[in-house]
């Protein structure tokens, strides 16, 4: 009986001989010379293009009157006013700090105003993680998740945490 690496190794030494064959024995391409033009085309050197920036055409015109010519400078209108902060109660302040909140509904005048006191905690609806905050100006609820990527989220927030350090 004969060994399998043996086979192996006399299949190898077989297919390298018949490449080799096929290798001598393949017809070459014949080398011919390029055909020598009867007329010699002169070489026309490359465009060379302009360094000069061109005039953008919408200012190329000038003004048709002394008033066209005048930048007319708008009044810019003025920033919004922050509406007054709402009065303290005689009851007994709040311990929970809203002054890093603000409300996020459309129709509340006081939207997008830090430290106004119209914001009051409300406790953790459901018994969950979150605040629930109240806006005493539009009389809305809404998370203090609200803007932040842990908005909607069921997930954890020590999973989240994790996975964006990872």
């Amino acid at each position: 009986m004969v060994s399998h690496h043996f086979v192996s190794q006399l299949i190898l030494l077989a297919l390298l001989w018949l490449f080799v064959i096929l290798h001598l024995s393949w017809p070459k391409r014949a080398v011919t010379a390029p055909a020598v033009p009867t007329e010699a085309e002169p070489l026309q050197p490359k465009r060379s293009r302009s360094n000069e920036p061109k005039p953008f055409e919408g200012l190329t015109h000038k003004p048709q009157c002394a008033l066209c010519a005048r930048d007319p400078a708008y009044p810019k209108p003025p920033p919004p006013v922050p509406p007054d902060p709402m009065a303290p109660t005689n009851r007994r302040p709040r311990e929970v700090d809203t002054s890093r909140h603000f409300c996020p509904h459309s129709d509340c005048d006081s939207r997008g105003w830090l430290g106004l006191g119209n914001l009051r905690a409300n406790g953790h609806p459901s018994g969950g993680p979150w605040r629930q905050l109240h806006c005493a100006s539009c009389q809305g609820y809404f998370l203090e998740t609200h803007g932040t990527i842990f908005h909607g989220k069921q997930a954890a927030v020590e999973l989240i945490v994790r996975v964006l350090a990872c």
